[in-house]
């Protein structure tokens, strides 16, 4: 299709729905022009099949952390082995971490997600990492934890953006990314839609959360990163730019946050 190798900032491939094809699907991505790729981890399994993907394939890194709705993981020992994992060549970030209380009501679990949301904030402020975050119908608590921990420190992206666009510019402020993916291309999408129009494109991150959140006009079935140029198109069609730009400066906004990634 295109010239520029996209840069995928969010994907799980250690995913069960990946099981009958992973190895097919994940040697195909360069000839499909995705160069490089940040597999996130969203429980302790996950982040163990992480790190054996990334030494399975050059392109591919990861992100070690524990999802707000894995918190039952996360303990003191899991976390030392976060802390002693997470040095590692190929690991790019802590993630995918945050606060979800869509699925979680319970106050007294929402209080430890906060804790350990802090806990692994500061991990990587200590690391030197970027983040990755998750914020699902939490975000006041989000933002008001993250001033709380002077977050504008830490470096990251704010994954699968879901809020205002009013929000995404208060990120912004602080020097954060947003993730968008297939959502942005879905007619009922009008507040990320106007988030992609009014944030700086040198803010904005390519990302897929597959299996997850496939792109028209594959609604519905696995999503891949193969489906990445779906979300390039309508990012272009959006800012009434070309495809190539849309591609090129994400990438570079990419390989500027993770900087453990090789270009």
């Amino acid at each position: 299709m295109l010239n520029e190798w996209i840069f995928e900032s969010h994907a799980h491939y250690d995913d069960k729905q990946f099981d009958p094809d992973r190895e097919e699907l994940l040697s195909s991505m360069e000839e499909h022009g995705i160069g490089r790729i940040i597999n996130v981890g969203s429980d302790f399994a996950s982040c163990k099949h992480t790190l054996e993907l990334t030494q399975q394939y050059e392109f591919l890194y990861g992100a070690l952390g524990i999802h707000p709705s894995d918190i039952a993981d996360l303990d003191e020992e899991v976390y030392e082995w976060l802390k002693k994992s997470a040095v590692l060549p190929k690991v790019a970030a802590i993630g995918e971490i945050g606060l979800d209380y869509y699925w979680e009501k319970n106050p007294e679990v929402q209080s430890r997600q906060r804790y350990w949301f802090c806990r692994q904030m500061e991990l990587a402020r200590e690391l030197s990492l970027p983040v990755i975050i998750h914020s699902r119908e939490a975000a006041e608590d989000t933002l008001k934890l993250m001033k709380g921990i002077h977050a504008q420190e830490i470096p990251g992206v704010i994954h699968c953006f879901s809020y205002s666009p009013e929000l995404a510019e208060e990120y912004v402020k602080m020097g954060y990314c947003i993730g968008i993916g297939g959502v942005v291309t879905f007619k009922n999408s009008r507040k990320l839609k106007e988030t992609v129009v009014r944030i700086p494109l040198q803010r904005i991150l390519l990302e897929t959360d597959c299996p997850y959140l496939s792109p028209e006009p594959n609604r519905g079935k696995r999503n891949s990163s193969l489906n990445l140029p779906y979300v390039v198109k309508e990012i272009a069609a959006l800012r009434g730019i070309t495809e190539e730009e849309v591609i090129r400066a994400t990438r570079e906004n990419a390989i500027r946050l993770f900087e453990k990634v090789r270009a």
